[in-house]
């Protein structure tokens, strides 16, 4: 990741770096009203890569507790703008959650992507993960 971008964890005291974001790093919007929920939530993390006091990167993720086993690490999002992707700053942010997972005692992180999605294919793929055959359903509540 070039030198000049710099990532930080979004805490309450950092959330001034939110006010910024470059197009399609995130797929919505940051609601200021569910933003200090996220932050406050226990085992939630959220990373940003910052270049020139613009949000160009961000990953979030949490721990997935369970009653019977040890606790992994969801990577629920990951998003970089596309004038700066293939810099190594996914492959950086990943890296950090892996860290922060670890910490927390976390054997195994897990992310799902859509299967056509080939940059983040490639990038899981080079991390090490390989791909599981799953069938995902979804409910609107």
């Amino acid at each position: 990741m070039p030198e000049s971008i710099v990532t930080h964890r979004i805490t309450r005291e950092t959330t001034r770096l939110l006010q910024n974001i470059a197009e399609d790093v995130f797929d919505y919007e940051i609601d200021p009203k569910r933003l200090p929920l996220y932050l406050d939530s226990p085992g939630n993390l959220l990373i940003v890569a910052v270049y020139d006091q613009q949000v160009i990167g961000q990953i979030s993720a949490y721990v997935h507790s369970h009653p019977d086993q040890g606790s992994d690490i969801y990577i629920d999002n990951l998003g970089v703008a596309p004038t700066f992707q293939r810099r190594g700053i996914a492959r950086c942010l990943v890296d950090e959650v892996f860290a922060w997972g670890k910490a927390f005692g976390c054997q195994q992180a897990w992310i799902v992507t859509d299967i056509d999605n080939s940059a983040a294919r490639a990038l899981y793929e080079e991390r090490g993960a390989a791909a599981e055959p799953i069938v995902m359903f979804s409910y609107k509540l």
